[in-house]
């Protein structure tokens, strides 16, 4: 493997995303047929089984995991990925909120980054729905938050919005708390858990009665009072 394919290799893991061959021989000084040469040299290398494949399309280039291992991939990553990106998905959530009806282009110009993972997410969601198109170079597609957003903020309606660093702050808590304990899970993924009221009710009742009624003296086979430290938790006597 020459030094261009591993220079090519390099660009193309570091990029993360698609790299057009044109910019690669524009800035590396080289021809279309020595990167084409570096690509038979990388397929060789990344071959069927290998975890890593390269893919050529459209005149760019990219790394890719293999399709064979999609499954331990998620089960793996997806867990993580739902972590990593709570807060930056519930952060676009708000911005949308704020800004509604916003397009993708803008929303990534508010947070200088990619947004397309949380645009995804959202919509899998339904805290987001697409509302029409933009009447701009692309006609791209705006978004509105749904009733779902609503019920997941505790807001009646969008006008009960609190102010925009409250509600980062409270995307925050949200988010350390989801974080806080395992098996509470990720914050977006908390399914709604029925609470039998009526229930609910009779038991805080039924500890209170308990909590009031004075607790009995323990007392041995004939009757008399034992003081606590002859009794274990057990209101076992110890009598030797």
């Amino acid at each position: 493997m020459n030094n261009l394919t591993n220079i090519i290799e390099a660009i193309v893991f570091a990029s993360g995303e698609a790299v057009p061959v044109k910019f690669i021989v524009e800035k590396l000084g080289c021809t279309v047929n020595n990167v084409n040469s570096c690509v038979d040299e990388l397929k060789a290398r990344y071959g069927e089984d290998s975890g890593i494949q390269l893919l050529v399309f459209n005149g760019k280039l990219q790394f890719a995991s293999n399709p064979k291992y999609k499954q331990q991939v998620s089960e793996v990553l997806i867990p993580i990925k739902e972590k990593e990106f709570t807060r930056t998905i519930l952060e676009c959530a708000a911005i949308i909120a704020y800004k509604q009806p916003i397009t993708k282009p803008e929303l990534e110009e508010i947070r200088t980054v990619s947004c397309d993972y949380a645009i995804h997410t959202l919509l899998e969601l339904e805290m987001i729905e697409p509302c029409g198109r933009k009447d701009a170079v692309g006609k791209p597609i705006v978004y509105r938050t749904t009733d779902n957003f609503l019920k997941r903020f505790k807001l009646n309606s969008i006008d009960e919005l609190p102010d925009y660093d409250e509600l980062m702050a409270q995307i925050a808590k949200l988010n350390s708390e989801a974080f806080g304990d395992e098996e509470d899970g990720n914050y977006l993924y908390k399914k709604d858990v029925y609470v039998d009221e009526g229930a609910a009710q009779q038991s805080a009742e039924a500890a209170a009665a308990s909590a009031e009624e004075p607790s009995k003296p323990r007392t041995d086979e004939d009757g008399f009072e034992l003081p606590d430290f002859i009794c274990d938790d057990d209101d076992v006597i110890k009598i030797d």
